[in-house]
């Protein structure tokens, strides 16, 4: 089992990597990395909670709570832009400029799910 502090870290070298594999042309592997990055960042934040985080489903639910918590609606916009990402390993229809688009949306965020982390931590928020 992953622990909270791997799947942060991990988020943070996936959003690198799907920079790098954008630059190199890579647009599928650009689009997993980013996806990949936004539900690894998610699970974090459901682990420490105690939230379900098994299927795409729970990360959808943790999304939610975590809007609902923190008082935010944009955390579903931002996981929309990851799940686009998610979509387009399968689909392949995102533009380059489009995939830069989500993966900028994906590193907000990762901003924000550390945010509210560090509220939730330190006693503020849900």
């Amino acid at each position: 089992m992953a622990t909270i502090e791997f799947r942060a870290e991990t988020s943070q070298g996936l959003i690198i990597q799907a920079e790098t594999e954008l630059r190199a042309g890579n647009s599928l592997q650009a689009s997993e990395m980013g996806w990949e990055a936004a539900a690894s960042a998610v699970k974090a934040v459901a682990e420490r909670r105690g939230w379900r985080r098994d299927t795409d489903a729970d990360l959808y639910s943790a999304i939610g709570s975590i809007a609902r918590l923190s008082g935010d609606p944009e955390f579903y916009s931002l996981f929309n832009n990851a799940d686009a990402l998610h979509q387009n390993i399968y689909e392949g229809w995102l533009s380059d400029e489009h995939i830069a688009h989500d993966i900028e949306r994906v590193k907000r965020l990762l901003a924000k799910l550390d945010a509210f982390m560090d509220a939730v931590d330190n006693g503020a928020g849900g």
